[in-house]
């Protein structure tokens, strides 16, 4: 009696103690440098606030961009699959956190049965002269059992459980943030498709006018040929231009519509007008390559997967160690009537010390704990090679940023120069000093211009989106 209180007495000052083998986990330390060093290049932008990333699409001063995301972040598919990813990682969880509390269990069962006289229990029941071949047999019970979680592996099951959820819920953060970038890419794209298509039928236009002179000209012998055929060849380039971007715009809209979650041809009516492109954010606050560390989704992922590898291998460990369990019964049974089951007679009841222990497989468990050591290994590599790339994509981002923005304000001179050698033409042509051809020629150097502007503010814009997405986005995870 006094070994089993002993026993008692140290099982249930185990579980109070809460102690668990295995390593506890540790968040790794990681030397981060105090700022980046695209930070150089755009001077003021260094400081930052978390909620200055928030809702970034905002920044870009287009409200039906912003109508958009906010419907893909309600309607898309792959966000969809994330969430319901979620809800798996939380039935898991609530998996581990049961296997740590008693179990309970209702059973009962009726029998009627037709004794043989054959066996030798039939024989011996047969030589009684009140034998009745036939029998009836009732009983119900209530168990209930219970692991004890002395050494801790249940609780080590329980975090790594509760790590893989809170991985799961980052990749929702992920999956929203990619979501949110991709939408707000290709809205861009289809701005940028659509403004270039204008200009390009205005280049069609101009080259035929052109052509149309010259072959005025060259009727009256002003100009040779040769000039008539290299119009004709600029003006069937531009035309070929047309339909190959009309072509491109059709698949970006169809791409818009399907991360939106609605069926190709959706939101085709929305875009039958040609508006301008968003405007480029003046400054993006970049913060400190340690503050990616709470704010990247990924890199959260990262950590939690490395935080759950370290729980398994405390899991693993416990296999070393004895498991008690403990199991009770309550109920009754009888094998005479339904009438005498709950009576005095006919109650039961049965209390159990259970112990398993693989006391002769420690090759196995060995191996076991070697491997959890080794995904855990493999866990922190990768967590520092998503510190390593998340910091890249921040420096790429920004520096592309700042390049673009250079290309666009130097195309936008050369844009607004042409424009004043355009008026200057014009203005000589009204006097009768210059020819219309010469006009028509400044038109076509200002498109062209006008051309590569376009496609600078929209390389600039979809970088500017980079450097937010490579910045978290803004999206905060408890």
């Amino acid at each position: 009696m006094r070994l089993k209180h002993s026993f008692i007495m140290l099982t249930v000052s185990s579980m109070l103690a809460g102690c668990a083998v295995g390593p506890d986990y540790t968040p790794p330390k990681l030397s981060t440098p105090n700022h980046f060093y695209g930070q150089n290049s755009i001077g003021k932008q260094a400081t930052t606030a978390d909620a200055q990333l928030q809702g970034w699409w905002k920044k870009f001063g287009d409200k039906q961009l912003t109508r958009y995301i906010a419907i893909a972040l309600d309607q898309n598919l792959d966000l969809a699959q994330a969430t319901a990813r979620l809800a798996q990682a939380r039935a898991g969880l609530g998996a581990a956190n049961a296997a740590l509390l008693p179990s309970g269990s209702l059973s009962g069962q009726a029998a009627r049965a037709y004794q043989s006289v054959e066996t030798p229990l039939g024989q011996v029941l047969n030589s009684s002269p009140s034998f009745d071949r036939y029998g009836s047999s009732y009983e119900t019970n209530l168990n209930a059992s219970w692991e004890l979680d002395v050494f801790g592996g249940l609780r080590r099951d329980r975090e790594a459980a509760q790590a893989e959820y809170q991985a799961t819920s980052a990749g929702i953060a992920a999956t929203q943030l990619a979501v949110a970038a991709q939408t707000a890419s290709i809205y861009v794209n289809i701005r940028a498709i659509q403004a270039r298509l204008d200009i390009a039928r205005k280049q069609v236009e101009t080259h035929q006018q052109m052509l149309d002179l010259t072959n005025l000209l060259y009727s009256k012998g002003l100009v040779p040929e040769r000039q008539v055929h290299q119009t004709q060849a600029m003006l069937a380039q531009y035309q070929t231009s047309v339909p190959l971007m009309e072509a491109s715009l059709e698949t970006t809209l169809n791409a818009l519509d399907v991360i939106l979650g609605t069926p190709p041809g959706s939101h085709r009516a929305e875009f039958a007008a040609s508006v301008p492109l968003p405007s480029i954010p003046k400054t993006i606050n970049m913060g400190t390559p340690g503050e990616l560390l709470t704010r990247r989704p990924d890199l959260i992922i990262a950590e939690r997967h490395l935080a759950a590898s370290n729980a398994k291998i405390g899991a693993a460990m416990a296999e070393y160690y004895p498991k008690f369990s403990l199991s009770g019964l309550l109920g009754s049974a009888t094998s005479i009537s339904e009438g005498n089951l709950f009576g005095n007679g006919a109650n039961q009841a049965a209390g159990i010390l259970g112990l398993r222990w693989r006391l002769f497989d420690f090759g196995r468990i060995n191996a076991q704990i070697a491997q959890a050591k080794g995904r855990e290994a493999e866990m922190l590599a990768a967590y520092r090679l998503a510190v390593l790339k998340a910091t890249e994509d921040v420096e790429n981002a920004f520096s592309t940023l700042a390049k673009r923005k250079q290309q666009t304000e130097m195309v936008s001179q050369g844009v607004d120069a042409l424009q004043h050698a355009r008026n200057a033409a014009f203005s000589a042509y009204q006097k009768g000093v210059a020819s219309k051809l010469e006009v028509l020629q400044a038109d076509e150097s200002l498109l062209r211009a006008s051309d590569e502007e376009t496609l600078a503010r929209a390389e600039t814009i979809t970088s500017a989106i980079a450097a937010y997405k490579a910045l978290g986005g803004g999206w905060q995870i408890d």
